[in-house]
């Protein structure tokens, strides 16, 4: 789950280090699968699957668990053909939705994804009909409280482009292929990163006003993360952290 709201990136980020930790190692284990497959195994000569090594070292998967996923993707051990796929959509209230997937069977999972839609009052889109609203971007949070001055000079001489935020929590963005140099820099400096991770972000924020409305793209944004093939779901919604607590308590 990726929209404008620093309480609900922090949420999603522990919530998955947490509860739903299996999944998102199976989640994890299938994009290094992918990766190593179109790239090779070797994760210095292949950015992508290097990027996904990254990732999954971030939420704490084990040397073994990745190196098996790499042996899969490149024919040293079993591994099933899966497919790359970005579904395009709306949630309820017009916020656009990026739906990102790797499948096996591409007519069961678009009939899934359709169906959690239509059921919770969403649709899908045609394909570009939301795309172009979103921009891949490099995102380091960091743990507050820190100096902001202090923390923005350690930033920009990380190679990062702007700093946001306050109080417990702050957003470093940089370039999608800076992101983990910058995350390892600060830590580097004594900072404490909650999560690095290079999501889909939108300019054209769709406001959500109301707990009751909240409740429903949270219940729709849920649905679509618990269905197995989906590995990241980026949205363009604008709530306030007070609202989006309200909604999530």
């Amino acid at each position: 789950m990726s929209g404008h709201s620093k309480w609900a990136t922090i949420k999603h980020k522990k919530g998955a280090a947490d509860a739903k930790r299996g999944k998102l190692f199976a989640k994890l284990a299938r994009q290094i699968e992918v990766s190593a497959r179109a790239g090779g195994g070797d994760p210095d000569m292949n950015p992508t699957l290097r990027t996904a090594v990254q990732k999954a070292k971030a939420a704490s998967m084990t040397n073994d668990a990745i190196d098996r996923a790499i042996k899969r993707g490149t024919g040293e051990s079993g591994g099933d053909a899966y497919e790359d796929i970005t579904y395009e959509g709306y949630a309820p209230g017009g916020v656009a939705l990026l739906i990102d997937v790797l499948t096996d069977n591409r007519n069961r999972t678009s009939a899934d994804i359709r169906n959690i839609l239509s059921k919770m009052g969403g649709s899908m889109a045609e394909p570009g009909a939301v795309g172009w609203q979103f921009t891949r971007r490099g995102i380091v949070l960091v743990e507050g409280p820190v100096d902001e001055d202090e923390l923005m000079m350690a930033a920009l001489e990380a190679g990062a482009e702007d700093v946001s935020g306050g109080g417990e929590a702050w957003t470093v963005t940089c370039d999608p292929s800076d992101t983990f140099d910058v995350k390892e820099s600060l830590e580097g400096g004594g900072y404490t990163i909650m999560s690095a991770d290079m999501p889909m972000v939108s300019d054209n924020l769709v406001p959500v006003d109301t707990v009751e409305d909240a409740k429903k793209l949270l219940r729709i944004l849920d649905a679509i993360e618990d269905n197995d093939d989906v590995q990241d779901v980026y949205s363009n919604f604008d709530i306030s952290d007070d609202v989006m607590e309200a909604a999530a308590s």
